[in-house]
């Protein structure tokens, strides 16, 4: 008999509009949504097999936060890591990224696994966000950081 598998759930969180649900739908379904419609809250399912384990991944894609967003509890309630996105061409929603990180360190006091990412790099002319930047400060939150576009 199989056994069942472990499950990880992985909250995505940012600013509005930075390509959150883009890349969870990515992710989860291998399309890209070309038209963007505000996420109050969804949640994307995922099985996964890592070195021969299998994982059901809930990825919790949530409503953009912003820097007077409260940290919702539910956000650290078994809640096994944070995906924390901002635009590469909008420095506000890189900064949004630190202040919920700062939230988070409050609200859950002890290192969870991070990724920070840096979407849209197709808008690599408008870019205003050094990739030196979010490697930075993904190294200040001990976190694993990427760029990638939806």
């Amino acid at each position: 008999m199989p056994t069942p598998a472990k499950q990880r759930k992985i909250a995505i969180m940012g600013y509005r509009s930075v390509g959150k649900s883009s890349l969870a739908i990515q992710f989860v379904q291998g399309q890209f949504v070309d038209y963007y419609e505000p996420t109050i809250e969804n949640t994307f399912n995922r099985t996964l097999s890592i070195r021969g384990s299998q994982y059901e991944l809930l990825l919790v894609d949530t409503a953009g936060q912003d820097e007077y967003t409260n940290f919702p509890a539910e956000y650290s309630v078994d809640v096994n890591g944070y995906v924390l996105v901002y635009s590469i061409d909008s420095p506000h929603s890189f900064e949004v990224c630190k202040t919920i990180h700062e939230k988070l360190m409050d609200l859950v006091g002890r290192h969870v696994p991070i990724i920070l990412v840096g979407n849209k790099t197709d808008l690599h002319v408008d870019r205003r966000v050094t990739h030196e930047q979010g490697k930075r400060l993904a190294e200040e939150m001990k976190a694993v950081f990427l760029e990638t576009s939806a």
